[in-house]
């Protein structure tokens, strides 16, 4: 399986600021998953123990939705395009994909990963997509083509599945519910994108948004999308966001669209959906369907 990130540049989209107020101790615990750097915040006396706990829980959750990992669930799914008693947590994850998908006419679209290896193929290769090729990995594109049920997954012939548009928040809210579980209150959860409990002040934990604005995150999450934030190759002009309906990379119409909600899995989702749509009205109606979620910014291209 090819790991996209080798053909990826990677520009940050959401940052903590710099030198906000404590008001009790941060510990601050860090690793990776997904190919990209997650990072714990916790106040709690026994902070250390729970960010160790929590990272070992990231790393089983990588263990189920990574491209990259040979023995992965996810892998294994798009190797035999069938998988006996999935866990729960890919067909949770799945089920809202499914739900975007619907929502957003077809713009997120897990399947597309056979789109995104024929042009991780071309760029590696030094030679764009022929039509035929495209044309190719389409007919492997389709949500009609995955089957859920309690005891399988079912792929059509061929095609094979991408999470990386859900699965970092979906991986932030399941941390933060199994840090809330063990009586943890104060937590940040930043796997690419942040999920919240409460934050060391009222207002919440201190994060600045793209377009410059500072807002404080409490009992919500926040993710950012940016088409050329990662590029094929890191040629800055090639999206890694694809789109399903066309099968070409996603113009540039955004520099970065962020968007909030109640869960970091369906603001990672719905953020990935709004970089292919043209206006911002047309992304805050498909928040709209999502209850508790809306566009925190969008700074156009």
């Amino acid at each position: 399986m090819l790991n996209r990130r080798r053909f990826l540049s990677i520009a940050a989209a959401a940052s903590l600021l710099p030198g906000a107020a404590r008001a009790v101790p941060v510990h601050v615990e860090t690793g990776n998953a997904l190919g990209a750097r997650v990072t714990l915040r916790l106040s709690h006396p026994d902070a250390p123990a729970l960010a160790a706990a929590a990272m070992a829980e990231v790393r089983r959750l990588e263990r189920i939705f990574s491209l990259y990992l040979p023995d992965s669930d996810l892998v294994r799914l798009n190797a035999d395009g069938v998988l006996h008693t999935p866990p729960f947590e890919l067909l949770e994850c799945l089920t809202l994909a499914g739900a975007v998908h619907d929502a957003s006419g077809g713009r997120f679209d897990p399947t597309v990963q056979a789109l995104w290896r024929a042009e991780a193929m071309a760029c590696e290769r030094g030679a764009p997509l022929t039509g035929a090729e495209r044309a190719a990995a389409l007919s492997r594109t389709g949500w009609n083509r995955v089957r859920l049920a309690p005891e399988r997954i079912d792929l059509g012939p061929g095609s094979t599945l991408t999470l990386n548009g859900i699965a970092q928040g979906y991986i932030a809210d399941r941390v933060a519910a199994f840090l809330a579980a063990r009586g943890l209150a104060e937590a940040l959860i930043d796997t690419g994108e942040m999920a919240a409990l409460d934050g060391p002040a009222q207002a919440g934990w201190p994060v600045r948004l793209p377009d410059g604005r500072e807002v404080g995150l409490r009992r919500r999450a926040l993710a950012t999308s940016a088409p050329l934030g990662m590029t094929f190759g890191g040629d800055g002009r090639t999206s890694h966001i694809l789109d399903p309906l066309g099968g070409r990379p996603a113009l540039p119409l955004w520099r970065s669209v962020s968007v909030t909600a109640p869960t970091a899995a369906v603001a990672d989702a719905l953020s990935t959906a709004a970089c292919l749509l043209k206006t911002r009205n047309a992304v805050e109606r498909l928040c709209d369907g999502f209850p508790g979620a809306r566009l925190a910014a969008a700074v156009a291209a």
